[in-house]
C-alpha cells in the first residue's frame, strides 16, 4: 500500500467514528429529554451545537492526516477568529444575546411555561415563558400579548418565580 492509501483509509475511519460518536451523542440528548422533560426545540438546539462542533473536529482532523502545516492551520484559524470577533464586537448586544440566551437554556432556574416577573423600577412585566430563542424570550402576558425582552436583560433584572 501507498502512503497516499493509509491517508484514505485514516480519513474514512475518523468520518465513521464521528458518524456514530453524531449518533451516540443525538441518543443521549433523546435520553436526557426524557429523564429531565426537557423542551423537545432546547434538545434540538444543543444537538446542532455539537454537530456543528463535531464537524469542525472532523475538518481540521482530516487537515493534519492530509499533511497540512499546523502553522498555515493555525494562521487560517486565527484569522477567522480575529474576523468574526471584529464583527462581534460591532455588535456586542447581539454576541451578549447569544451568551444570554446560552446560559438562560442550560443553567437558569426557570423553564419554558413558568411564570415570571421581571422586576423593572417603574414597571414590572408578568408573562408565561413562551419560548427562549438565541436573541430574545417570549412572554405571553394575562391579557395575551407577547413580549420578547432581549437575553441579556433578563439575567441582568432580577426575576421574581410565581410559583403556582
Amino acid at each position: 500500500m501507498e502512503f497516499t492509501d493509509y491517508k484514505i483509509l485514516w480519513s474514512i475511519a475518523v468520518i465513521i467514528f464521528i458518524f456514530f460518536t453524531r449518533l451516540f451523542i443525538a441518543r443521549s440528548l433523546k435520553k436526557i429529554q426524557v429523564k429531565f422533560s426537557f423542551q423537545k426545540a432546547r434538545i434540538l438546539v444543543t444537538n446542532k451545537i455539537i454537530t456543528i462542533l463535531l464537524y469542525i473536529s472532523l475538518i481540521v482532523i482530516i487537515s493534519f492526516i492530509w499533511g497540512v502545516d499546523e502553522k498555515q492551520l493555525l494562521i487560517y484559524i486565527s484569522s477567522f477568529l480575529t474576523i468574526l470577533g471584529i464583527a462581534f464586537f460591532a455588535q456586542w448586544s447581539l454576541l451578549s444575546n447569544i451568551t444570554a440566551g446560552i446560559i438562560l437554556y442550560i443553567n437558569y432556574p426557570v423553564k419554558i411555561g413558568d411564570t415570571i416577573t421581571v422586576l423593572e423600577k417603574d414597571n414590572n412585566i408578568t408573562g408565561e415563558i413562551r419560548d427562549i430563542g438565541a436573541f430574545f424570550i417570549t412572554l405571553k402576558t394575562q391579557e395575551n400579548e407577547l413580549i420578547t425582552m432581549p437575553n441579556s436583560i433578563i439575567l441582568q433584572k432580577n426575576i421574581k418565580y410565581d410559583s403556582e
